[in-house]
């Protein structure tokens, strides 16, 4: 006895097919999706950055588009970090001199620089002192005066972004020789404003979006734009470390949803018009 199979390719068949294929279709879909979810973005970031990136960083990981690590410090250390090789996707500067010595030295990505924010620069005090009552900042002013036997607080002018716009700016308006000696040198904005929120400093110079921050001091005068280079943040794709979760995250730094969290932070968000 021998047995016959027939195949039937009817109706039924070709449905059973079709819902397959969209099975399928689906299947590869989540795959995709769960994969860009579970993508990491290490971003090393200026100081000075730090609330504005976390809010940022939240909000990109709840729109499920990827996970972003971050790691603050002064702009200098982070770019030789990058240099030597430090696995970092993204990389935030608070001045264009850092971001030019990663680019020199091969660890950014060609074409993927970008200038996209600004900064003011502002000496504030412990909000209960009295020592700069009646001060203005102008050239020639009596700084060392104001500071009594205090000291100043800043990110160290031989290479933190925020103490060389101070020294620019002291130099400037010619007070940099009497109170140089008067300084302590941190190695970031942030550390400079806390010795003044601890009291351990007279003052602090550092950027408006740090004093914005704090409670606990308050913004004696803001240092006139022409008294330093320009406070220019650039943000760059590592060498070798580009990713669609990288880019992604990168690009919606720039937008303007991102640009109003970075105003209401007290950034300046670079336009065509306002662009150095």
């Amino acid at each position: 006895m021998s047995f016959k199979i027939a195949i039937h390719h009817g109706p039924d068949c070709s449905l059973r097919m079709g819902f397959a294929f969209i099975c399928a279709l689906l299947l590869a879909q989540i795959i995709l999706t769960t994969s860009a979810k579970a993508e990491r973005v290490t971003v090393f970031a200026a100081a000075s950055m730090t609330n504005a990136i976390d809010e940022l960083a939240k909000k990109f990981q709840r729109q499920g588009r990827g996970t972003v690590l971050t790691s603050y410090a002064s702009s200098a250390a982070l770019a030789k970090q990058i240099v030597n090789g430090a696995p970092a996707d993204l990389f935030i500067s608070a001045n264009t001199a850092w971001m030019d010595y990663a680019e020199k030295n091969d660890s950014i990505a060609p074409g993927e620089r970008h200038d996209f924010l600004s900064n003011r620069l502002v000496l504030v005090a412990p909000v209960d002192t009295a020592l700069f009552d009646g001060f203005t900042l102008n050239p020639g002013a009596d700084l060392g005066k104001a500071l009594g036997s205090g000291k100043i607080s800043v990110g160290d002018p031989d290479h933190v972004p925020a103490g060389i716009y101070g020294r620019q700016a002291l130099e400037h308006l010619g007070l940099w020789k009497d109170i140089s000696r008067k300084t302590i040198r941190m190695p970031n904005a942030r550390s400079a404003l806390a010795l003044a929120e601890r009291g351990e400093a007279a003052a602090a110079i550092v950027y408006a979006t740090d004093a914005a921050i704090s409670k606990k001091v308050r913004v004696i005068a803001v240092f006139p734009a022409e008294s330093h280079a320009p406070i220019i943040y650039s943000v760059a794709m590592v060498a070798g470390r580009k990713s669609a979760a990288a880019k992604a995250f990168m690009d919606f730094l720039r937008t303007e949803e991102a640009g109003r969290v970075f105003s209401r932070h007290g950034f300046i968000p670079l336009t065509r018009t306002n662009r150095q």
